[in-house]
């Protein structure tokens, strides 16, 4: 069953395909085709950052409130995508963990057909608006064995968004001049991206302006997601406060000196640890849910998103939670222009989104 939230099959095939990951502070594109070559190859790329919400939240492009302004976004989206000089009106975009409910179940193994008998019934305790409300979505992700009842269990991820939320990211794209051919939650573009179907359980911690996505991958799959509104913001607010100076400022100085200040800036890292340690606390905690509740050990962390290239934070992490951190890097297996090499490690957090939902129509 695929994860198609605009219920509509496309078949059209496009020389290339834009990836829209709109966040909560900024939207990014990535704009992908297909080669005769391995890999697809990255033809542009484009972001724009807002930095309203650092002085008031409502200014943020969209929120946990699941508010949107959708006139202004889609005007944000057009000036992007007219700046790119892109060359296809095709997109999939993502929607963030805050805006959706996903949760995994566990059932007696049964077939394709009695399984979706049994999902109609079963669905009615997850849903958490009426069901006329919502799009829902399930999809066999695997097996195990539940050690405790002897027996074996086939595995279900079940995505529930308003179709409320759904409408807005039309009424977007639409405005904007985009063809919008698919949505889904960020947390499969990650997947996508940074880990294709490698079997071993890593958690991607996904740090944006407003919140931090916190997604276990295991096998390929996605077992747990959760989200936390300690992220890049926070760390912000606290250099500002603790430092005396505007948030534009603050903002500036963590992008430049990160954690690996010289002798005179212990303040400026120390500052941000409070911070840096609740979303580690948060990642601990959904590590903990899930390796009691499935019997399997996370094997490494993956940092995405903005807050992944604050200079340190991988090094902290890793001495933090013991395992090993990378910053991702969703360039891997693409094709891509030599005069952006300087600048992968700096992109590749804040893309892996875009780039993973544009290669998902390739």
């Amino acid at each position: 069953m695929a994860f198609d939230f605009l219920k509509s099959f496309k078949s059209f095939v496009a020389p290339s395909y834009l990836g829209v990951d709109i966040g909560t502070a900024s939207i990014k594109i990535a704009e992908i085709a297909k080669t005769e070559g391995q890999w697809p190859k990255l033809v542009n790329y484009g972001i724009l950052e807002s930095y309203g919400h650092l002085e008031r939240l409502n200014s943020a492009i969209q929120t946990s409130s699941l508010k949107m302004a959708e006139k202004e976004t889609a005007a944000f989206l057009k000036t992007l995508v007219k700046k790119m000089g892109v060359g296809t009106k095709e997109a999939v975009a993502s929607t963030p963990t805050f805006s959706s409910f996903v949760t995994l179940m566990e059932t007696p193994i049964m077939s394709e057909a009695d399984t979706a008998k049994a999902m109609t019934y079963q669905i009615q305790q997850y849903v958490p608006l009426p069901k006329e409300e919502v799009e829902i979505e399930w999809i066999k992700i695997g097996e195990r064995e539940d050690e405790t009842q002897k027996t074996r269990k086939q595995q279900i991820l079940l995505i529930i968004i308003p179709k409320e939320h759904i409408q807005r990211y039309r009424n977007v794209f639409k405005l904007a001049g985009l063809n919008l051919r698919f949505l889904e939650i960020e947390s499969l573009s990650l997947i996508r991206a940074l880990v294709g179907d490698l079997p071993e359980t890593t958690l991607i911690a996904d740090i944006g302006a407003l919140y931090t996505n916190i997604a276990l991958i295991d096998g390929g799959f996605l077992k747990y997601n959760a989200h936390t509104d300690f992220a890049g913001n926070s760390l912000t607010r606290a250099l500002a406060n603790g430092l005396n100076i505007n948030i534009r400022r603050a903002e500036e100085i963590k992008k430049q000196k990160g954690l690996l200040g010289g002798v005179g800036e212990h303040e400026l890292s120390t500052l941000s640890y409070p911070f840096l340690d609740a979303i580690i606390g948060e990642i601990n905690r959904a590590r903990n849910i899930y390796e009691k509740n499935y019997s399997r050990k996370t094997e490494k962390i993956i940092l995405a998103g903005g807050g992944a290239n604050f200079s340190g934070i991988a090094q902290y992490f890793e001495k933090s939670v013991g395992l090993p951190v990378n910053v991702a890097n969703p360039f891997g297996r693409l094709n891509y222009s030599p005069a952006i090499e300087p600048a992968i490690k700096e992109l590749g957090p804040t893309l892996s989104v875009a780039i993973g939902l544009a290669v998902k129509e390739i």
